[in-house]
C-alpha cells in the first residue's frame, strides 16, 4: 500500500490547469496544419493559420488559448493500492483547480446555482469529477476544461434499436448541422453509444480524449467514424462557419453494452481549443 499525501494531487492539479488552457495538444496542433494544406477555400484557410497562430502565441506566453477557460473537467483513475492522506479528496481537487485559475489568470466562468440566482463561485469551482478505481498504486490525473459554446451544441437522443446504424449516423450529422459554427469549428465530435443516459454522454465525452487520427479498435466502428468525417466535412459549415471542407478534425466514438430495448446515443462537440492534459502521480 502506497500513501500519498491529497496536497500532491493539489500541486498536480493546480500546474495542469495552466497547462491545459494555455498549451494545445501536438495531436489537434498536426491536425490543423494539416488542414491548411486540404482545405480549399481561401478564407478558410486563412481562419486555419490564425488558429494555428493564436495557439503559437498562447504557448509562447503561457496565456490561454481562449478566454473561455471552461469548466473544470477531471478524469481521475486512482489506484485501489494508494491510501490517500492529509485530507478529502474532492477538496484536494477544488483546492488544485482554485489555485491553478487564479495562478494562471483563467477565467472563472461557474455559478452556484444554474437557473436562479447564478451567482459566480469566484474560482471556477466545483470540478466535475469522474472517478475510476483501477489496479495499482498509481493515480492518473486529466484535466480537460470544457467551454460552454461546444458543450451547449451538445446532444443526446434515445433512439430506437431498430434504428441502427443509418439512425446513429443520421442524429450524429443532425447534431453537428445545427450547430453550424456556434461551437467554433473546426470541431471534434465525440459520440458515445449504449448504456444508460448518464453513461451514454460520459463515453461521448471521454470519446474526446483520444487522440485525432486514433480510431476505434473495433474496425466496423473506425468505419463509421471515418464515413461520419466526411459527411460532416461535406456540410460545408467550414472554418468558424465561414465555409470550407474543414468542419470536424476527427470523429470518435466510443461504445457501452446497451438493454435491449434501449439505443442511447450523445453527441458531445469539442472546439478546435481541443483543451488536455495528464499526469500521473
Amino acid at each position: 500500500m502506497r500513501e500519498l499525501n491529497v496536497e500532491r494531487i493539489t500541486s498536480v492539479i493546480e500546474k495542469l490547469c495552466i497547462e491545459a488552457n494555455c498549451i494545445l495538444p501536438p495531436d489537434v496542433k498536426k491536425a490543423l496544419e494539416n488542414s491548411v494544406r486540404e482545405e480549399v477555400s481561401p478564407l478558410g484557410r486563412d481562419i486555419l493559420k490564425d488558429i494555428l497562430k493564436n495557439a503559437e502565441v498562447a504557448e509562447e506566453n503561457m496565456i490561454p488559448i481562449c478566454q473561455d477557460t471552461g469548466f473544470a473537467v477531471i478524469f481521475l483513475e486512482l489506484g485501489q493500492d494508494v491510501k490517500l492522506v492529509g485530507g478529502n479528496l474532492n477538496d484536494a481537487i477544488n483546492e488544485g483547480i482554485r489555485r491553478g485559475y487564479a495562478g494562471g489568470y483563467l477565467r472563472k466562468s461557474i455559478v452556484d446555482d444554474s437557473f436562479l440566482i447564478r451567482k459566480n463561485t469566484g474560482d471556477n469551482t466545483p470540478a466535475v469529477v469522474h472517478t475510476r478505481i483501477v489496479p495499482g498504486d498509481r493515480i492518473k490525473i486529466i484535466l480537460a476544461p470544457k467551454g460552454g459554446g461546444s458543450e451547449n451544441m451538445s446532444a443526446l437522443r434515445m433512439l430506437k434499436p431498430a434504428d441502427g446504424v443509418t439512425g446513429i449516423k443520421n442524429f450524429v450529422l443532425e447534431v453537428v448541422d445545427k450547430a453550424g459554427p456556434n461551437p467554433c469549428p473546426p470541431v471534434i465530435v465525440g459520440v458515445g453509444i449504449g448504456g444508460t443516459i448518464e453513461i451514454t454522454t460520459l463515453k461521448a465525452k471521454e470519446a474526446l480524449l483520444r487522440p485525432v487520427g486514433q480510431h476505434n479498435s473495433n474496425p466496423e466502428i473506425a468505419q463509421i467514424e471515418k464515413e461520419l468525417l466526411e459527411e460532416i466535412n461535406n456540410l460545408g459549415i467550414g472554418p468558424q462557419g465561414f465555409g470550407g471542407k474543414t468542419t470536424a478534425l476527427a470523429v470518435n466514438i466510443e461504445t457501452f453494452p446497451a438493454h435491449i430495448a434501449s439505443l442511447p446515443v450523445a453527441v458531445n462537440i469539442q472546439c478546435h481549443a481541443a483543451r488536455h492534459v495528464e499526469a500521473v502521480i
